[in-house]
């Protein structure tokens, strides 16, 4: 059974049970996404929200071995080297429907941000851990001076800026 947003937001210390109630009670009579009304009711960050929602998405997907997965370019031509860097997100493969994308639970909702915003295509993300994925980019999208324990460095978005502020298509 997978895991309620409210219940991981009650377990945070953010919302208590009668807050919990209260906002389903209103998504029954307005339809609006959970996280939204915990923002407008409850005055919740919408970092709070999209921190839990990563946790809840986190329970829900399964996790990969980069070391063994199929890569197929053109799903990796799809972003270029500093993006896959930036937000953490690797492109995989093509599903009949969907690309598989991964990513590492501490950046899944940045990575989903990116591939809403940036991707043409459905994208399902699955989860890898940091030195998985860190080991994956340097394989697929190598840049000079980063290494697989970068994954997990968040000064490293500056220097990709700095590096690579063109966003060329580059591989």
């Amino acid at each position: 059974m997978a895991i309620r947003l409210g219940r991981i937001l009650v377990e945070r210390g953010v919302l208590d049970d009668q807050q919990v109630q209260r906002i389903l009670q209103e998504q029954k009579q307005t339809g609006e996404p959970f996280g939204l009304i915990c923002e407008r009711l409850c005055k919740v960050s919408p970092q709070t929200i999209e921190s839990a929602w990563a946790e809840q998405y986190a329970g829900l997907v399964q996790e990969v071995d980069l070391s063994i997965e199929h890569f197929e370019a053109k799903a990796l031509a799809l972003v270029t080297r500093r993006q896959a860097w930036q937000f953490r997100a690797l492109p995989i493969r093509f599903t009949e429907t969907e690309l598989m994308m991964a990513s590492t639970q501490l950046h899944l909702s940045r990575a989903l941000r990116f591939a809403t915003h940036v991707i043409g295509v459905p994208v399902f993300f699955v989860l890898a851990d940091p030195e998985n994925l860190g080991q994956a980019l340097c394989r697929h999208y190598p840049l000079p001076g980063l290494t697989p324990e970068s994954v997990s460095v968040n000064s490293m978005d500056r220097y990709l800026v700095l590096a690579n502020g063109s966003g060329t298509r580059e591989h």
